[in-house]
């Protein structure tokens, strides 16, 4: 599929500061400020091609030129062997022969038409493998309804087909197919909306600034956590925070360290201490006792009672250092694939207990990369089951 890119008003120079400041995480508006252009400009000429540069065609050195495909016309037609031209042209004899066997054989070979035909061959890219395989094309397009990552796809595909080829495809490749202009008749492109972004057009990632939290009585920190919770072999550690939507509301979600395993706790009543505290209690009690190890939160003010919860629990709290989110890594991780379904402008108190649930479901049951692509629902039973679990 040919593409016409548009420049907008931008000189090479330009596009080529564009596409660098682009892959520096910028903005539209430090990009168009930095160029001295509107920032609709910037934005305009980054969307035409879903965000992925479009790579002009070049011939590498290593392949025959135009010139050369003439003077093995020349040659041929003045009787000369594949190898005396090969000579000449200072080539590979087993080069020129598949130049003149590929295009008719001496009698009907011709430069101009040997030239068009490499043209063609070289012509990036080919053929979307989704666009010919009607049967992986659905598999893929089902999963991305399911809002599964393109990575997840990829590995359950390789898992479930694993001596079929024609019914594997790499990540990478259906990125392609769903933001490279050249290949969107291969996909639905409507399924950009369900994948983590929902963006029309690939983004770099973005660093994020964490926020601090306040100071909270009682607290223990995170360097008195057990050192067994790090490297994940006992089960029943799990991480929590709250995925904040238009305030005062939020929900509350606790992700097991060994499984991924996630539960969302809805929070109608509000988010200060005493409104969190019966329903986190709740929820944590509802977790079967040889997998209520500890819990690592943030350092927030919904978790200030978080001495009466160990009372009611029987689970100690550990609290983040100030700033670090990456301490509880898998829940930060988790929350942002809940924004999916949470998104950031939506009042979560709208959200039924029932429904967050649902979404959980949904969750738990995807498959993840860190488990071989067996779903946290799955590593989460054998855990109940595993001898190991049920020593508290």
């Amino acid at each position: 599929m040919e593409v016409q890119v548009r420049d907008y008003g931008f000189s090479p120079a330009q596009q080529d500061e564009i596409w660098r400041r682009w892959r520096e995480g910028q903005s539209f508006s430090l990009i168009g400020r930095a160029l001295g252009a509107p920032m609709q400009s910037a934005r305009r000429f980054l969307c035409q091609s879903g965000g992925v540069r479009l790579a002009p065609q070049q011939r590498a050195e290593r392949h025959l030129s135009g010139s050369e495909r003439e003077e093995i016309s020349r040659g041929l037609a003045a009787g000369e062997s594949p190898r005396q031209l090969a000579k000449r042209l200072n080539r590979s004899p087993s080069t020129v022969s598949r130049e003149i066997a590929r295009n008719g054989g001496r009698d009907r070979y011709r430069a101009a038409s040997a030239d068009t035909a490499a043209y063609e061959r070289g012509r990036r890219p080919k053929q979307a493998k989704l666009a010919h395989r009607p049967a992986l094309r659905a598999l893929v397009e089902a999963k991305l309804a399911l809002c599964w990552s393109p990575e997840q796809i990829a590995g359950w595909l390789r898992r479930q087909f694993p001596g079929d080829t024609s019914m594997q495809i790499s990540h990478e490749a259906i990125y392609l197919s769903l933001y490279d202009p050249r290949r969107r008749q291969a996909i639905d492109r409507g399924l950009t909306q369900r994948l983590r972004s929902g963006r029309p057009m690939r983004r770099p990632k973005l660093a994020r600034r964490p926020t601090g939290r306040g100071i909270i009585r009682g607290m223990v920190s995170i360097t008195d956590r057990p050192a067994e919770v790090e490297d994940r072999k006992v089960p029943g550690h799990w991480e929590g925070d709250l995925v904040m939507g238009t305030r005062p509301s939020a929900v509350a979600t606790l992700v097991e360290r060994t499984s991924r395993y996630t539960t969302i706790v809805a929070l109608p009543d509000g988010i200060k201490a005493e409104q969190v505290t019966p329903h986190l209690t709740r929820s944590l009690l509802g977790i079967p006792p040889q997998l209520r190890r500890t819990l690592t939160w943030d350092r927030g003010r919904e978790i200030a009672e978080h001495q009466a919860i160990t009372t009611d629990t029987r689970m100690p709290i550990y609290l983040c250092k100030p700033r670090s989110p990456w301490q509880r890594g898998t829940n930060e991780n988790t929350n942002r694939l809940l924004r999916q379904y949470l998104p950031k402008g939506a009042d979560l108190r709208t959200f039924s207990q029932a429904d967050l649930d649902a979404i959980a479901h949904e969750l738990n049951h995807r498959p993840r990369k860190t488990h071989g692509y067996r779903t946290p629902a799955e590593v989460y039973a054998d855990l109940l089951n595993s001898g190991d679990a049920l020593t508290p």
